[in-house]
């Protein structure tokens, strides 16, 4: 297949294009920097573009089996009403200028990124993908996200919105940013640790866009999460177990909402989303619990 990946230089897209090369398809990578030295395989093209912008690189959406759309601005730092428009903005218009581009003569698989902030804060309901939205800031952005996604079907365009919980792996992600803190033993859970933390191991999440590429019955709304949720205190036990340190630092949630602002609430809200349609479609996890995916990425 040919596979072109917006955000492509991110930790989740240039994980991907590795992955897809080394299954032997091509990839079309396109980010905002002008150049790339991290790939250099024969089946790799990159294109730098402000995908904000309609221009030259929607031609390579013409030629191409499936497209993954990832691109958007980073939701973990402190936002003011500047940056929320950028984040906003990187993702719906993005993705409006991909749709506009598709062609309608051709089969083309869209997966098209959101998050699982779409549900907002739900304490102990446990949300399946038939759940309704939230109505704080990041739910509205991933509702006009995934309805500019789905635009795409009136080009007969398979189309699967992808509602990412939190990305765990190597050498990027939110693990990244933890581990360090344990290892300083300064680690532990966010506000009471309550909250549902919605997780995905990365490599189950790069196989589970390949599944839907390939299963010709998978659309819409779709949870990228673990079929096993965890609160907050149990990702900090755990990982503190695993690296051999303490996770008996809390942070405060007045402390997080203080040094953070409005975004210290995503850390703080609780999502216990399930992976239904994937499960129902027959999809297996080889990361199923935390315990296991800890272990991997910390190996």
């Amino acid at each position: 297949m040919k596979i072109l990946i917006t955000g492509a230089l991110g930790f989740v897209g240039s994980n991907l294009a590795d992955y897809f090369l080394a299954k032997g398809h091509s990839v079309i990578g396109i980010g905002r920097a002008t150049r790339q030295k991290r790939i250099s395989a024969d089946g790799y093209h990159y294109i730098s573009a402000d995908t904000t912008r309609p221009g030259g690189w929607q031609k390579a959406l013409g030629d191409v089996d499936v497209v993954v759309n990832l691109a958007g601005k980073s939701i973990f730092k402190r936002w003011n009403e500047s940056y929320k428009k950028q984040i906003y903005d990187s993702r719906i218009l993005t993705t409006c200028n991909v749709v506009d581009a598709l062609p309608s003569d051709k089969e083309v698989i869209l997966c098209s990124a959101s998050g699982a902030g779409y549900y907002g804060n739900r304490g102990d309901d446990l949300l399946k993908e038939d759940e309704k939205p939230g109505d704080d800031f990041l739910a509205s952005v991933s509702i006009d996200w995934e309805a500019e996604a789905l635009k795409a079907t009136e080009k007969g365009v398979r189309v699967a919105v992808m509602r990412f919980g939190v990305i765990l792996g190597k050498d990027g992600g939110a693990l990244a940013k933890m581990i360090p803190a344990f290892k300083s033993f300064v680690g532990g859970p966010i506000g009471s640790g309550s909250q549902w933390f919605p997780w995905m191991h990365l490599s189950d999440l790069m196989s589970a866009i390949l599944f839907i590429a390939e299963q010709p019955g998978i659309n819409g709304p779709l949870n990228f999460c673990a079929p096993n949720p965890v609160t907050n205190r149990e990702l900090a036990n755990t990982l503190g177990d695993v690296l051999g340190r303490p996770a008996f630092m809390p942070a405060p949630a007045f402390m997080v909402r203080t040094v953070l602002g409005e975004f210290g609430n995503v850390l703080l809200d609780s999502q216990r989303t399930i992976p239904d349609k994937l499960l129902s479609h027959g999809f297996e996890f080889q990361y199923p619990d935390i315990v296991s995916s800890i272990r991997e990425v910390v190996s």
